[in-house]
């Protein structure tokens, strides 16, 4: 395998707003990023755990283990890597990795290195778990995976890992779990889209035909089926693609790798490149930056301009502030609406476009998109990655000769410009997400799949406590004709697990189709795929916790106007509310109404998780160690007899 190298081209300036970001992260995360450097740097420097552990403790490690591999693991010199799967085959996207296993442990033998299956996580899937109650246990999975990925990883048996997710809280859940290991390099091995099936355009319109009652469930199905139709990740620009996206910008995914379907030539050999790239990048082999000083403040940065460049999932205004936090950076939502602002939306990938993932790959991908960014100085090329230093490496496009696998330079230009274009010549000049904050809050809209003339709604409210109750009014007729603010409240993370409520987009486009003037407001999610309702989600604080919206009443006057980025409210007359002098009407469901699909099992969760603008997650931030001083300086309390 010969690894990409970089480019030469001449440095290009910062933009100037990027370089201001940058600096005020790097400055606001000085204490919680320095604590959590000396957390990991501590543990890389007593050197490969698996060498201090006790007889009886490495006896158990590899007491599986047979011939030759069980020979080195008792010799200890070689590295041993840990393979941590998401896989299962229910889901297409993860069915793959079922023959992952064996074929990595192979590769990495004739790379020089050993590898054991460390452990499993869950991986759940958002599509089918939509408007079902398992949806309320999706967020919370995300860290429960990370929670998996430590478990797999405390062994102290490992130099390296290879880590096998592609979907929603998969990849943010293995990434929060590894960086908790950031003394150890890890790689990610990626699985691919599936192939082409109907196009997102048409299964979209049959989903509309079904919920005005024009189609049957036998029409729907095959539309469905149509579109999801064999192994891989759902061609769609959802969460599990922009995961992909992402991970290869932060350089953690091989270059060009994430966009190769199942079952070709080229993805078995990125695969086997991958085992072998995660042996060379191990302490015996190299003095190549581990994880966790891999995944810093500019690698972060670079992800979040990547997200907002190709119009990518809204939970990544979540899963990036989470991921950031774990690794000690301090992110939040008003660095990404200042990256918005200057950031070019360049990709029309459905839902904000016909083209799916395959398409776009075709277009020159991932490969010409960082080129563009980088030459607009929209990207920070001094990082690290798997492949080496700088991210020009992730230029480049993977191709076999002679049945070798190589990096030539990828397109450098768009070969398809309705699909994928040039900074200089964007779609949109801005990368389409937005904060708004108002006396409801402040939440996060995506608009660059939302047409200019919805981008601005004044209509009374129409309040719900659950998805179905909105459902049921509109099967009824009863928002029929009128402009509407849809208010969906008690869906926030400490509520019920912050569903997405996707579910409702096919209800609320029919009725945007017939000329009303119609939005959404929640503080739960409207998922990867949010369309062209414009829709303020994530909003924080949460009704559950006492948050503006639990104080909304029917009637309303709302206002959601994404252009000057706010959310307000009046009273049906027009006149101000004090929100505060209201009672909160309404509640999330109480412990005694939890009942099945293993949402009792997660109060624990609904107790302590954050809130969504500090990425709602169970973890806190690293502690930063006080210095001498700083414990000298602490009163003592006095003693008592």
């Amino acid at each position: 395998m010969n690894i990409p190298t970089t480019p030469t081209t001449t440095p290009v300036p910062l933009h100037p707003v990027l370089a201001e970001v940058t600096d005020r992260l790097i400055e606001r995360s000085a204490g919680t990023r320095a604590a959590y450097l000396d957390k990991i740097r501590a543990a890389g420097q007593r050197g490969p755990a698996r060498g201090r552990l006790a007889c009886a403790n490495l006896a158990h490690g590899f007491a599986a283990a047979e011939g030759a591999e069980k020979t080195e693991l008792k010799r200890g010199g070689k590295p041993n890597l840990a393979i941590v799967t998401s896989y299962n085959d229910m889901l297409s996207a993860h069915q793959p990795y079922g023959d992952y296993p064996p074929v990595l442990k192979q590769a990495v033998i004739r790379a020089g290195g050993i590898a054991q299956v460390a452990g499993g996580v869950p991986a759940m899937c958002d599509g089918i778990t939509q408007g079902r109650d398992g949806m309320q246990l999706s967020l919370y999975s995300r860290d429960v995976i990370a929670m998996s990925t430590a478990i797999a990883l405390s062994h102290d048996m490992f130099d390296g890992a290879l880590l096998l997710g592609v979907c929603d809280k998969i990849v943010p859940g293995l990434l929060i779990g590894a960086l908790s290991f950031g003394h150890l390099p890890s790689v990610w091995v990626p699985a691919g889209p599936m192939t082409s099936g109907l196009p997102n355009k048409e299964k979209a319109h049959v989903r509309q035909l079904f919920a005005e009652g024009k189609a049957g469930r036998e029409e729907l199905l095959e539309a469905e089926s149509a579109s999801y139709h064999s192994r891989g990740t759902c061609t769609f620009y959802g969460t599990a693609n922009s995961n992909q996206l992402l991970m290869e910008v932060l350089g953690l995914h091989l270059p060009g790798s994430s966009f190769v379907n199942p079952g070709t030539p080229l993805r078995e050999a990125l695969t086997d490149a991958a085992a072998e790239r995660a042996v060379a990048l191990t302490p015996q082999h190299d003095d190549a930056p581990p994880l966790g000083e891999m995944v810093d403040e500019l690698a972060i940065l670079n992800a979040c301009v990547a997200l907002l460049a190709s119009g990518g999932s809204t939970n990544h205004t979540l899963h990036l502030v989470a991921i950031a936090r774990a690794a000690g950076i301090q992110l939040t939502w008003d660095d990404l609406a200042d990256l918005s602002a200057v950031v070019p939306l360049l990709a029309r990938i459905y839902p904000n476009g016909s083209a799916d993932v395959n398409h776009f790959h075709a277009a020159g991908g991932i490969g010409f998109l960082v080129r563009t960014l980088l030459d607009a100085g929209l990207l920070h090329e001094n990082v690290q990655t798997i492949a080496g230093p700088g991210l020009r490496r992730y230029t480049t496009e993977p191709v076999l000769i002679d049945g070798e696998l190589t990096w030539r330079p990828g397109t450098d230009h768009s070969l398809d410009t309705d699909v994928l274009r040039p900074a200089d010549d964007p779609f949109s000049a801005d990368g389409g997400v937005k904060v708004v904050r108002g006396p409801l809050g402040t939440g996060v809209i995506k608009t660059s799949a939302v047409a200019v003339e919805h981008r601005y709604v004044s209509a009374p409210a129409r309040v719900f406590d659950d998805q179905h109750h909105f459902l049921d009014a509109f099967g009824a007729g009863e928002l029929d004709g009128q402009d509407l603010v849809a208010v969906i409240r008690y869906q926030g993370p400490a509520a019920n697990g912050m569903p997405e409520l996707h579910k409702l987009t096919p209800a609320l486009g029919v009725l945007q189709d017939r000329g009303q003037r119609v939005a959404i407001v929640t503080d739960g999610r409207m998922s990867g795929a949010s369309g062209k309702v414009p829709a303020a989600i994530h909003v924080t604080p949460e009704a559950a916790l006492g948050g503006p919206l639990s104080r909304v009443r029917d009637g309303d006057l709302i206002t959601l106007d994404a252009e000057a980025d706010v959310l307000t409210i009046v009273d049906a007359d027009g006149e101000a509310i004090v929100l505060a002098d209201r009672p909160a009407t309404g509640h999330a469901p109480t412990e005694a109404e939890w009942a099945g699909t293993g949402r009792d099992l997660f109060s624990a969760f609904r107790a302590t998780i954050g809130p969504a603008d500090q990425g709602a997650s169970v973890f806190g931030l690293p502690v930063p160690v006080p210095t001498a001083a700083e414990e000298a300086a602490v009163v003592q309390p006095a003693h008592t007899h």
